[in-house]
């Protein structure tokens, strides 16, 4: 660790047909994985990913990777991996750097890719000149990622991140072990978030359980996190167990791969009847929970009402490596 640590559906098809043209001339072979120009030459050792997409011929030392996914991003500042681009954290947003990679970010002119909620931005990504690309991960940046997958690999050799990694840990040693041949750091790292874990269990007494963890869009719609994906199973390894939720309803993820499911005004006063409850915000700390408790819905539920009702950064929904450490620290903080 260096420090402490698109377009629209419908005008794709006439991007794709310039960037065909622009391909046409600086590829250096057809079919997936092909490079553009800017990649090592081909004499550079290569090294074999297998991803849901097939096998990924990817350069052994990349130089100019473009995430497609920013909640992906601090694991190849982690490796120091030069990221040339990725993209914000919201579809639509202007991008900022997080405060856990703002410095590598700056190091290596990390720059922010214009993306919507109709996909990325194809020419955009060409132009960052990218000898790699690693896209995927949890739910909407992977639903894109997927259906782009063969335009991206004409740019440059693609590797997604399957949706069934669903934790930090499986996410992190993809990267460091397969992608990037790392792993032995990645081993380092695992083993100092492990003592840390142990740390933390020791020292904290869980809130009464089983806890749900509820999800506020910048709208006010309430998700509900899927309990055995993501945050509910970190947290469920230093005592804090998450309720069956998803498991004992009948809901659907808000997409393919998704981690979390939507709630209606009426389903919350039916399901959210557990004693705990954490509050986060998606993609910003779009509320709190003094503000849904002036709320008479969300007042009314045991939580609330027993004063058990917990706000967590909103970004330790999706948390990378330097996030589930930091994470530890306000979990230890606040239940000592």
């Amino acid at each position: 660790m260096r420090t402490q640590r698109s377009r629209p559906t419908s005008l794709l098809a006439t991007g794709l047909v310039a960037i065909g043209l622009l391909l046409s001339g600086c590829s250096t072979g057809g079919g997936s994985g092909a490079a553009s120009s800017t990649t090592a030459p081909a004499d550079t050792a290569a090294r074999t990913v297998s991803t849901d997409q097939g096998d990924v011929e990817v350069p052994a030392d990349p130089q100019r990777v473009v995430v497609l996914n920013y909640a992906l991003a601090g694991y190849l500042y982690d490796l120091d991996v030069p990221v040339v681009a990725t993209v914000p954290e919201d579809a639509d947003g202007a991008g900022a750097y997080s405060d856990f990679w703002a410095e590598d970010a700056e190091a290596d002119g990390t720059e922010f890719l214009p993306w919507s909620t109709d996909g990325f931005d194809l020419e955009a990504i060409l132009a960052a000149e990218p000898d790699l690309i690693v896209a995927g991960g949890i739910g909407f940046p992977l639903f894109q990622a997927t259906e782009a997958y063969e335009q991206l690999t004409e740019i440059a050799p693609t590797v997604i991140v399957s949706g069934t990694l669903t934790t930090w840990q499986e996410q992190f040693s993809f990267l460091a072990e397969d992608v990037f041949g790392q792993a032995d750091r990645y081993d380092e790292y695992v083993t100092a978030y492990s003592e840390r874990v142990a740390e933390v269990k020791d020292a904290i007494t869980p809130p009464e359980g089983p806890v749900t963890y509820l999800v506020f869009t910048a709208d006010g719609t309430p998700y509900a996190l899927i309990e055995d994906t993501g945050l509910p199973t970190e947290l469920a390894a230093v005592g804090i167990d998450p309720a069956p939720v998803f498991a004992e309803g009948d809901y659907e993820p808000y997409t393919s791969g998704g981690d979390m499911f939507e709630l209606s005004t009426e389903q919350v006063g039916q399901v959210v009847t557990q004693p705990t409850v954490f509050v986060l915000g998606f993609n910003g700390d779009t509320t709190d929970v003094a503000t849904l408790s002036r709320n008479p819905v969300y007042a009314a539920l045991p939580s609330f009402a027993a004063g058990q009702a917990y706000d967590l950064p909103y970004w330790a929904l999706r948390g990378d490596y330097d996030e589930a450490l930091a994470l530890l620290d306000q979990i230890e903080e606040q239940f000592s």
